[in-house]
């Protein structure tokens, strides 16, 4: 059955309503402020540093080469077993760091 003008009028009206609804919370968003392209990089430098960190650690540690600050004992202004911590925190921040991937600014 054909239908009628008025209806077809009030389809397109609506129709229109609802596209400018959509116009309307898009441009109310608010703008981001970069993009997510520095994530992958400060992501892969911090977990890289965090190992890297570790392996000196552990290596020089056990072979008993000495490096001023990691390797140094702790009475001697060395760090110890803070080691550990800062290699561990570095890995960790880079799992948060990874978290903003998805994100667009």
């Amino acid at each position: 059955m054909p239908e009628s003008k008025v209806r077809k009028e009030a389809a397109a009206k609506k129709k229109q309503a609802n596209e400018a609804a959509v116009q309307e919370k898009k441009a109310k968003k608010p703008a981001s402020p970069g993009s997510g392209s520095w994530v992958v990089p400060t992501f892969l430098t911090l977990l890289l540093l965090g190992i890297a960190w570790l392996v000196v650690y552990y290596v020089t540690a056990s072979l008993g080469i000495y490096i001023p600050v990691i390797s140094a004992p702790t009475e001697q202004g060395g760090l110890g077993g803070w080691n550990i911590i800062i290699g561990m925190a570095l890995i960790a921040a880079s799992f948060i760091v990874s978290t903003q991937w998805g994100k667009k600014g």
